[in-house]
């Protein structure tokens, strides 16, 4: 037996029909009305984007605010991760340097021992003066740069000049507060060096290219590609195992040698003191080195 409901829900069913039609209909319409006003007035339809921005925009900051705060404590567990990790690496990396400095301690006992037996004489010890690149002779046929720190600094002239990568040429003027270079690749450039590993002698000679090359070899000298050159402290007048450059070609005799230190941007340079009972490169100078950095 069907009720009162049945009946009207019966009768109800074709105006739903007729209202979901009729509102698909109006949907549609607006649709080509809106497209219709974009093409007519932009002004409007611009104003009426920005009205709808602005009355929306509160509403999505609201709402992206939680999803914000999930990528937050994503990204602080994913720390979290990453934190523990590296700790774990960082300990065993101290684990193997306590290794290494304790060898190392060995071997410096050892060493001293050593020396004691033999009566070994100890190297020279030699400072540094820091200066700072002021200029540079920016020609074709002059490979210099000038410093601001001369003899009141305690610069002298034919003095090595180092950067943290290795050589870079001598000391061929010291003025008052001043002092020039001789760049390694300069023509007028010769400087007493050896092959690391075999110790044969020679000399480096630049030719105002980028390349300076070695003459003077033994005739019975063999180099290769790679090899490492040193100054051998031939002449007294640098301090010998100065890390100087590598080989990178030899072609009929003529080797040719890419120095370390990059002579076309250098801003800072050690000048070396060498001799005379002052402190070993690497130990803070105190009182005997001198730190230059003033324009």
């Amino acid at each position: 037996m069907r009720g009162p409901g049945d009946r009207m829900l019966r009768l109800a069913a074709p105006f739903r029909v007729a209202l979901q039609r009729f509102s698909f209909v109006l949907l549609v319409a607006a649709a080509l009305l809106l497209m219709m006003l974009a093409r007519a007035d932009t002004g409007l339809t611009k104003r009426l984007r920005l009205t709808i921005d602005d009355a929306v925009a509160p509403v999505m900051a609201v709402l992206s605010q939680p999803l914000r705060t999930v990528h937050h404590a994503v990204d602080a567990v994913g720390n979290l991760v990453y934190l523990h990790s590296e700790n774990v690496r960082l300990r065993d990396e101290n684990d193997r340097l306590l290794k290494w400095q304790a060898f190392a301690l060995r071997l410096e006992q050892q060493n001293t021992i050593y020396r004691s037996l033999l009566s070994a004489q100890v190297e020279e010890r030699r400072s540094f003066i820091s200066a700072r690149v002021i200029g540079d002779s920016g020609g074709p046929f002059v490979r210099t740069v000038l410093l601001n720190a001369g003899v009141r600094e305690g610069v002298e002239e034919g003095q090595a000049a180092i950067t943290g990568d290795g050589l870079v040429g001598r000391l061929v003027q010291a003025g008052e507060r001043s002092s020039r270079i001789l760049l390694l690749t300069d023509f007028n450039s010769r400087v007493p060096v050896a092959v690391q590993t075999t110790r044969q002698r020679a000399f480096l000679a630049g030719d105002n290219s980028n390349l300076p090359r070695l003459t003077f070899l033994a005739g019975n000298a063999r180099v290769r590609q790679g090899d490492r050159i040193v100054t051998s402290g031939d002449g007294g007048l640098f301090p010998p195992g100065l890390p100087v450059g590598i080989i990178t070609s030899v072609t009929q005799g003529d080797a040719r040698v890419q120095p370390y230190a990059a002579l076309d941007r250098i801003e800072y340079v050690r000048i070396l003191r060498f001799g005379r009972g002052t402190l070993m490169i690497g130990e803070h100078p105190g009182a005997s080195g001198t730190e230059r950095d003033d324009g």
